[in-house]
């Protein structure tokens, strides 16, 4: 019998033999909710075939592997029966209109909990700002337990069941879901899964000894295998210690820390882990999120002789997360934080894996424009790059908690003219402010002396010139900082996609360097643009109101952007087509979505450029226009000429 006929016929006896075991375990269940729990087979009998499949691949050598299936399929109808009514009525939402988040009407914002507002009950208390916004998709950054001092900035998980305690609750988790999903804004989490803390329950029973807790991360008793691992893998952190492996003296054991040292590494390769790691994410499903972001998903599986990212494996594991969710909780979602190259980062994109991405090129060479003047790169990339499965999104931002590297693809530099290597050097001056001319104040990030490679911190605002201006009383650079600003916001906010705000941003927020005075920070510099609201005087200090001044002018622009954008049905979806403008400086594209179209030409460099009206008329398909920006009309008769990081916004009338 060929090997897949034989898996189909597999799958069709295991879900035989497991529904009836699974009917009367959830027998109340069922006879509370009949309908449902008819919808839940349906989706099951759906989901089933795929699923067996990639457990079969993953586990299938496992000598206890039935038990594993078993349990795992229990769980996913558990975490269904859990599910509150609100939630399931959530489910069959988005099941009905599964691509909302396509919207043009979306709009994203990322905090830290306690920078923004303190605490949960803050944040409900400043949601009438996020509102204002319009924001409809709300991101949390990690909040759940973690040890003290240096967590990662919470990405070192002690439990995922448990909220900080200095930030609230899990039941103002809860209840801050509920309200958000009342006012049409859906709620973001991390899902840390690479690794925990170890100072998580699961890290303390291996210290403590126990081989099935042992087994859940992996431990070398001698370094013959980190140091054959050591060969192939990059390091992440070198400035905090070289290789990926660390020594705990109470084991007596090397332990997998890709990152820091306080972070174990899960072992997938254990059914036990998969399992106790699907139910810390149905767990947080039925507290209401919707958005799930899957952290580092590159390493999550390890293989000898590899750089142990991005293994096929990995794939595998989301995947099968991914069905079982639109088994027992459909309306959650994945996005998949993948900063490798660009060929790997798309393989991610799925409505079978990670339905949402980030997009860490556009933002990186959005960057790489502003500092060349040339939108040689940032074109070709977006022609070549941009397009993923049909019915995914792109999550578009500038800035997030995290640094800023390099991504682009060596070749398609070479292709434009531009040594790869030379160029991460030189931008990594630049936005440094070690190079004649940069306007950019960022701060360098774990620099590795042996590579030369580095990646940059700092605020958007700081990074675009706004410091520079401010610190030097220049009114003229001030000027040009704005423009960059709101130049870079324009292109998130119409490429396809869901545009990402980091909330301080809006309010051109510069450098906090008093990051370096916090012993548990100070080796961190991405604690540079890590900054706390000011609320003493009303929303953000109430800078958002006064347009003399650079933060209100660009929140307030900002305001008038995204509700712009809102009214575009052309914006929906994520078809994107660039073209050619005839000048390396001037970035132009097209978005088409219901029978509408806007041409986007935006300027990234500080003198006026100009395209040819033959090529308004031939990518506008029309000779008169409105700029949706300005409001003004005008024509494909003649050339128009862009200020110094002007953006148009061109429908055709």
């Amino acid at each position: 019998m060929p090997e897949l006929d034989w898996t189909r016929t597999q799958a069709a006896r295991s879900i035989e033999r497991l529904l009836p075991r699974l009917r009367v375990e959830l027998a109340e269940a069922r006879a509370a909710d009949p309908a449902g729990w008819e919808r839940l087979e349906a989706r099951l009998q759906h989901e089933w075939p795929r699923l067996f499949t990639l457990l079969l691949h993953l586990y299938g050598t496992q000598y206890d592997f039935y038990y594993h299936l078993e349990q795992i399929l229990l769980g996913a109808a558990r975490a269904w029966a859990a599910r509150s009514a609100p939630l399931r009525d959530l489910d069959a939402r988005r099941e009905a209109e599964p691509r909302w988040y396509e919207s043009q009407r979306m709009l994203g914002a990322v905090i830290y909990v306690d920078l923004f507002a303190g605490t949960l009950a803050g944040v409900r208390e400043h949601l009438p700002y996020l509102e204002q916004l319009g924001v409809t998709y709300l991101h949390l950054m990690p909040l759940f337990l973690a040890p003290e001092g240096d967590s990662d900035g919470g990405y070192a998980v002690s439990s995922y069941r448990t909220v900080n305690p200095e930030l609230g609750t899990m039941a103002e988790l809860a209840e801050l879901a509920a309200t958000l999903r009342e006012r049409g804004i859906s709620l973001v989490v991390d899902f840390v899964f690479n690794h925990t803390s170890d100072e998580h329950e699961w890290a303390r029973k291996a210290r403590a000894g126990q081989s099935e807790f042992e087994e859940f991360y992996y431990l070398f008793a001698d370094r013959s295998l980190p140091d054959q691992y050591d060969r192939t893998l990059r390091e992440i952190f070198p400035s905090v210690r070289r290789g990926s492996f660390t020594w705990d003296e109470g084991m007596r054991r090397w332990v997998w820390t890709t990152f820091n040292n306080f972070q174990w590494d899960l072992n997938y390769r254990n059914p036990a882990v998969f399992r106790a790691m699907a139910d810390e994410l149905f767990f947080l499903a039925n507290m209401g999120v919707e958005v799930l972001r899957l952290d580092a998903v590159a390493f999550i599986w390890k293989r000898t002789g590899t750089d142990c990212e991005n293994q096929p494996e990995a794939h595998m594991i989301i995947q099968a997360y991914n069905a079982l969710t639109r088994i027992a909780c459909p309306a959650l979602l994945f996005k998949s934080e993948a900063i490798v190259h660009p060929d790997e980062v798309v393989k991610y994109v799925d409505l079978g894996e990670a339905q949402l991405s980030y997009n860490p090129l556009l933002m990186a060479l959005c960057w790489e424009a502003l500092a060349t003047r040339e939108v040689r790169l940032l074109a070709r990339s977006l022609a070549t790059r941009w397009r993923i499965a049909d019915g995914c999104a792109w999550v578009n931002y500038l800035r997030g908690h995290d640094d800023i590297g390099w991504t682009f693809d060596d070749d398609d530099a070479r292709a434009v003219g531009i040594d790869p290597w030379g160029h991460r050097r030189f931008l990594n001056a630049f936005y440094t402010g070690d190079h004649p001319g940069s306007f950019a104040r960022g701060v360098p990030f774990q620099a590795n002396p042996t590579t030369g490679d580095a990646r940059v911190s700092g605020t958007l605002a700081s990074l675009a010139g706004l410091e520079q201006a401010l610190h030097e009383r220049n009114p003229i650079l001030t000027d040009l900082a704005i423009r960059r600003i709101l130049l870079l916001h324009s292109v998130i906010l119409s490429a396809g996609g869901i545009p990402l705000l980091y909330i301080g941003d809006e309010l051109a927020m510069l450098n906090d360097y008093d990051y370096a005075r916090d012993p548990a920070r100070a080796t961190d510099s991405r604690w540079v643009h890590r900054v706390a609201s000011n609320w003493e005087h009303g929303e953000n200090g109430g800078r958002w109101s006064d347009m003399a001044e650079p933060a209100g002018y660009i929140y307030n622009e900002l305001l008038r952007l995204i509700a712009m954008r809102k009214e575009q049905p052309a914006l929906a979806g994520g078809s994107l087509t660039v073209f050619d403008t005839g000048s390396p400086q001037l970035l132009g594209y097209t978005r088409a979505n219901g029978g509408r179209r806007i041409s986007v030409v935006a300027n990234f460099s500080e003198r006026p450029q100009a395209i040819s009206a033959n090529r308004l008329r031939l990518n506008g398909l029309g000779y008169e226009f409105c700029d949706l920006n300005s409001g003004l009309r005008l024509s494909a008769d003649e050339s128009l000429t862009l200020t110094p990081y002007q953006f148009v916004w061109l429908e055709a009338v």
